[in-house]
């Protein structure tokens, strides 16, 4: 029997790589371009324990199977087309029911997995743990309803591809809970946004930015601040671990990381998100509030509001500061914003439904 403990090390293995590959676009993966129906058996020869644990938590992830009722899978409210976050307000549940906050792109969660830094999940940060993050929309009375875990496990291990790819990946001849949670981790981990052209110019210097983008990143790091909390300088660039209470509301009916830290300044206060692809991800904010990214620099330009716990980037005076955006400006911003957007990642077809669509 294979040990567990060289597949859960697949994650820091692919992130260590990213880290010190000479190129972004040269990560290798085994290229999957087969489809099949749910039970049928995919064509697996050649394929290394690493792919087949990788190829069945793809798998895993498209299937709804992992709902109550078999009517919701994780893609269903994280797309690839929207760099794996919902193009809804609030996703629809396995019932039908809407969740009570927007899907957060789930783009860029390594770190969560090999302790390289602090990440939290979840726009209140409940978790920072990948693994642990698994099973919470399953078990969800809202969004997936499968609160028997069990019973999860008994109608997984009945699917036909459930049985080919676990022995290939664990040596075991039935996926066990834990080894349900490491192939999906395993996944999850190779969403990457590595190959957006900010990234790529600041890398490698490459220096392909446009005029317009240039001024756009210029005005996003200086003239209106945006970087004291999108820093450049963070984990792969405006990727942050941090919280902030933007003045979206005077007072909060979402107390944000408050659930969690149970402090009364973190009333309000929400994960600030990772900027790659945020031209893909709309709509904004915890609540999915603002339906364009037009909407959320307005929100800057004369929309934040006083609150006890708003942040003190966003004040002057002990009031919220009024950005006043230009037109031009906004253009410049959203052509800066669109530096970001990983093409390669959101057709790359490793990532992509394996099963068949009508």
């Amino acid at each position: 029997m294979k040990s567990n403990l060289s597949f859960k090390l697949i994650p820091a293995l692919l992130f260590a790589g990213i880290l010190f590959s000479v190129s972004c676009s040269k990560i290798k993966q085994t290229e999957i371009s087969e489809t099949y129906l749910p039970n049928e058996v995919p064509n697996i020869t050649g394929v290394s324990n690493v792919d087949a644990g990788t190829y069945l938590g793809r798998a895993l992830f498209y299937d709804k199977v992992l709902s109550k009722n078999n009517a919701v899978s994780c893609a269903s409210c994280h797309k690839q087309a929207n760099a794996f976050a919902d193009n809804m307000a609030l996703s629809t549940g396995f019932e039908g029911r809407k969740t009570t906050r927007n899907s957060i792109a789930i783009q860029n969660i390594s770190n969560a997995v090999i302790g390289f830094g602090f990440q939290p999940l979840f726009w209140d940060g409940r978790e920072n743990d990948l693994g642990s993050l698994i099973t919470k929309p399953i078990e969800n009375h809202i969004e997936m309803g499968m609160d028997d875990m069990t019973a999860l496990m008994k109608k997984i291990n009945e699917r036909d591809y459930v049985k080919r790819l676990t022995p290939l990946a664990f040596g075991t001849n039935e996926l066990s809970i834990d080894q349900f949670k490491n192939a999906l981790v395993s996944f999850l981990t190779t969403i990457r946004s590595d190959s957006c052209r900010l990234t790529v110019d600041k890398l490698f210097g490459t220096q392909n930015l446009t005029p317009i983008e240039r001024r756009g990143e210029f005005l996003f790091n200086t003239t209106y601040q945006c970087a004291r909390c999108h820093q450049p300088g963070s984990i792969a660039f405006y990727n942050e671990n941090s919280f902030a209470n933007i003045g979206l509301d005077a007072s909060n009916s979402d107390i944000g990381l408050m659930r969690v830290t149970k402090k009364e300044n973190d009333r309000g206060r929400f994960k600030i998100p990772d900027l790659h692809n945020v031209m893909l991800t709309a709509p904004y904010m915890h609540d999915g509030r603002f339906a364009t990214i037009d909407d959320v620099l307005e929100h800057y330009s004369h929309g934040i509001l006083k609150s006890s716990t708003l942040d003190t980037r966003l004040m002057e005076n002990n009031e919220p500061v009024q950005l006043n955006i230009t037109t031009e400006d906004r253009e410049a911003l959203k052509a800066f914003l669109a530096t970001l957007t990983d093409y390669k990642m959101i057709t790359n077809p490793n990532l992509a439904n394996p099963f068949k669509t009508k």
